[in-house]
């Protein structure tokens, strides 16, 4: 009731605001958004400044994709710090460089886009609104590079706005509210959920758990979930994790808790890492809950490795050449499904994605997968490669079927993560340091182009 009669109070304030200001209701004409920015950093009163966030907000959704471009573009050209007061802050710190003229010159430093987007977050619905027009300026930026000040603008504030302490875990099962659960099955990206009956049985039994992360004020938006399976061991597999017809193992009776699908659903929010914290507090409350849980591991996929495969292929770097020869059995059309050819399929890929993971980095030092970055980087440990772990159409294209155990040791995560942070070491189990092929030496590997 509070809320609602808040909520009320502020919606009659801000109406009476827009009619003092002139502003009609509803959207302006998209070529108005710069004009109404630049009045609203100039207005110092708050109910006249909801009134005009609100209203710049309506006019930039209902604006054409054009009319948006121009007007994130004009956040980027003339919407940066003041050049006088950066100059006068700049000279005042170097004829005086104390605490004080350095704190005046960090805050004229500061873009006047952040105020601008913080003066927008106070209309109602705002913060939702924001991370749709962030989600707009991401698909731009590949051909518009000079957004990426606006880009840095966001994150800057995303994060702030949307760290662990604003966020709320809540458990999704069969019960929460359909409109979630709606957009649980339209924001999967790991495993398509076909349809209703299909997300019952990842919620309903016994062995099955969902979270998910929300922020107050995207209340019924999830912006990050994770679905878990209760098991008796670490499984190699995900069909038989997700089949429909398999006999639901009592909750008291599983040992391992199973991350096998973690969905960010905020395109908004691309860079805001709050992953991290979910499997942590995930794993914590399951502890909580089941005494008898000991093990905490994913089913990940490996969205890079077959991309990464047929570059190897093509240009020998990691791979010596009993191994490349090997992986013929993957030429064949439908290899996986005759099981001597699977079985040369799995001999091959074992000591390949074990170079994956352990030898291919990037320019940063890191493996290649970002998958494998996400869970490394939050201390976990590359427990077990899986061959054949997703025979379906999408695991075969993007990694020929290959999945891998992560394992989350409460005991470790903190020393694994500060060695990959440190020195990019990936904390791996021997049976993964042992599937290496051999190293291919110096002279067998070709010059990189200048």
């Amino acid at each position: 009731m509070p809320s609602s009669f808040f909520n009320d109070m502020l919606q009659t304030l801000t109406e009476r605001s827009r009619s003092l200001l002139g502003l009609p209701r509803g959207a302006l004409a998209g070529g108005q958004l710069p004009a109404l920015a630049h009045q609203l950093l100039s207005r110092r009163g708050e109910a006249s400044g909801v009134a005009l966030a609100r209203s710049i907000l309506d006019t930039y959704r209902a604006a054409s994709v054009e009319a948006r471009r121009a007007f994130l573009l004009d956040l980027a050209e003339s919407f940066g710090p003041d050049p006088v007061r950066l100059a006068q802050a700049v000279e005042a710190w170097r004829q005086d460089p104390d605490v004080a003229t350095v704190a005046a010159l960090s805050e004229a430093a500061e873009s006047r886009r952040q105020e601008l987007i913080r003066r927008l977050n106070l209309a109602p619905g705002g913060t939702a609104a924001l991370v749709r027009m962030r989600e707009d300026l991401l698909e731009m930026l590949p051909e518009e590079p000079r957004l990426k000040v606006v880009d840095a603008d966001f994150r800057h504030l995303f994060s702030s706005w949307f760290n662990r302490g604003f966020l709320v875990l809540r458990p999704i099962d069969w019960t929460t509210p359909a409109n979630i659960l709606e957009k649980i099955i339209r924001y999967e990206a790991v495993h398509e959920i076909r349809d209703w009956n299909d997300l019952r049985n990842r919620l309903e039994p016994t062995d099955r758990r969902c979270f998910a992360f929300f922020h107050p004020q995207l209340v019924d938006e999830p912006l990050i979930f994770v679905e878990v399976a209760l098991t008796a061991t670490s499984p190699a597999a995900i069909a038989p994790l997700l089949a429909a017809e398999r006999t639901p193992l009592p909750a008291k009776d599983a040992t391992t808790a199973v991350f096998y699908s973690i969905s960010n659903t905020q395109k908004g929010l691309a860079g805001v890492s709050f992953g991290h914290f979910l499997i942590k507090q995930v794993a914590e409350d399951l502890q909580r809950e089941l005494p008898n849980l000991k093990t905490f591991v994913t089913l990940s996929p490996v969205p890079g490795f077959a991309s990464w495969l047929r570059r190897e292929r093509d240009n020998p770097t990691t791979l010596d050449a009993e191994t490349l020869a090997g992986l013929a059995a993957l030429d064949e059309p439908g290899w996986h499904e005759d099981p001597a050819r699977a079985e040369d399929a799995r001999r091959a890929v074992l000591p390949a994605a074990a170079a994956y993971f352990l030898r291919a980095k990037g320019r940063n030092g890191r493996p290649l997968d970002p998958v494998a970055r996400f869970h490394l980087g939050n201390g976990a440990r590359l427990d077990r490669l899986n061959p054949l772990g997703d025979v379906s159409p999408k695991g075969l294209r993007q990694s020929h079927g290959l999945m891998v155990n992560y394992c989350y040791d409460l005991d470790d995560i903190e020393a694994n993560h500060e060695a990959y942070a440190e020195k990019g070491v990936v904390a791996s189990a021997r049976s993964v340091q042992r599937a290496l092929p051999p190293a291919v030496p110096a002279r067998e590997a070709p010059a990189e182009a200048p």
